[in-house]
């Protein structure tokens, strides 16, 4: 199966059903580390794999289980991208080193995707998943899918990470135009029904111990340098400033 054609059956099956999405971070002890976002959508699996498979041809009895960079993606619509506008062209090149992985089973009922990259500092991933939005423009008449579906990273929000060996800080900022712009999209009302019983969470891996976090209900592992964080989608979409805090390590 190409490249293009695989990535956009998975945005499909991503705005069937409810997905869980994970959002990790691991730092190392020289600020560099890895970023991914994980996107599980096995319940849609669950309930329609055989139709899925169907649709997806003659081979869909086979398992699925892909990777590749979005260097050869964009190599496969050249084209298409020397289209878009110089300001979108430079965009889709901060997205170059991710790696789209994808595992789908419709007899294990089973269907996984992780976008990676790995980053040399926090402060690489400045509006990363953002500029996933940058993706749609590539399809025509302005799709809004994106590599983990809908309108995922289109949140109105700037979204930053801080990390100095001391503070570990996740921060969105509202852009209060595009918001209530986005009050009147009928998209976005089909995409709250759409993600209604998702879930979204973050998990972040630290080379320190925490010593205390901005967020009461952040769950620790035993050895206190990983920290989980569930909400609901809706938050990451309608609220993303909820997902807002600050970490503070042991010395």
């Amino acid at each position: 199966m190409k490249l293009y054609k695989l990535l956009s059956f998975s945005f499909l099956l991503a705005t069937l059903a409810s997905c869980t999405f994970t959002e990790n971070i691991n730092i190392n002890d020289n600020g560099t580390g890895n970023f991914s976002v994980d996107m599980d959508g096995s319940s849609l699996m669950a309930m329609a794999g055989d139709q899925i498979g169907s649709q997806m041809g003659a081979n869909a009895k086979k398992e699925i289980d892909s990777s590749f960079t979005f260097k050869q993606l964009f190599a496969d619509k050249k084209d298409s991208i020397a289209k878009l506008s110089p300001e979108s062209q430079k965009e889709l090149k901060k997205l170059e080193n991710f790696v789209v992985h994808t595992k789908m089973s419709s007899e294990k009922k089973e269907f996984l995707m992780t976008f990676s990259t790995d980053f040399k500092s926090v402060n690489d991933l400045q509006d990363i998943l953002q500029t996933l939005s940058t993706f749609q423009k590539l399809e025509q008449g302005g799709s809004a899918a994106t590599p983990l579906g809908g309108n995922f990273g289109n949140n109105n929000s700037k979204l930053s990470y801080t990390y100095d060996g001391k503070k570990f800080t996740r921060k969105a900022v509202i852009d209060q135009q595009k918001l209530a712009e986005k009050k009147n999209d009928s998209a976005a009302d089909m995409s709250k029904m759409i993600f209604a019983s998702s879930n979204y969470i973050l998990k972040y891996h630290f080379p320190k111990k925490v010593k205390k976090i901005s967020n009461p209900n952040a769950l620790f592992s035993e050895d206190r340098k990983t920290i989980t964080i569930q909400y609901p989608f809706k938050d990451y979409m309608e609220n993303p400033d909820k997902l807002n805090f600050e970490v503070e390590f042991e010395k």
